[in-house]
């Protein structure tokens, strides 16, 4: 994934109606008139949201006949999800290195209490 694209996807999961709407989408297909009725905010605001989210690669919009179903592309999520699982590792490194590290501060307490 490009850096690009990375941003794109980060830009457009900025939004919680955006996000709330690749949520929707994650159960299946669906017009711009069902994905608008939980927003209080006009279709043409919608289409805004669903114009970031198609330009980001995370929906697809189709053609049948008059009705236009929506489709989740899950492929930039999963790209997320792999750079962030490299800061995952990162931090499970980390924590693992810290609790080595206390345990050995916690063993040398131990000892010198029983020295005295």
């Amino acid at each position: 994934m490009s850096h690009d694209q990375l941003s794109a996807t980060f830009a457009a999961l900025a939004d919680p109606t955006r996000r709330a709407i690749l949520a929707r989408l994650a159960s299946g297909e669906a017009s711009v008139k069902d994905l608008s009725e939980p927003f209080s905010i006009s279709a043409p605001a919608v289409t805004k949201h669903l114009k970031v989210l198609e330009r980001a690669g995370l929906i697809t919009r189709g053609r049948h006949a008059q009705w236009r179903p929506c489709r989740l592309e899950a492929r930039p999520l999963r790209d997320v999800s792999d750079w962030v699982e490299q800061y995952h590792r990162f931090w499970e490194e980390s924590f693992d290195r810290l609790d080595v590290y206390l345990r050995e501060v916690q063993g040398q307490e131990k000892g010198n209490e029983r020295s005295e």
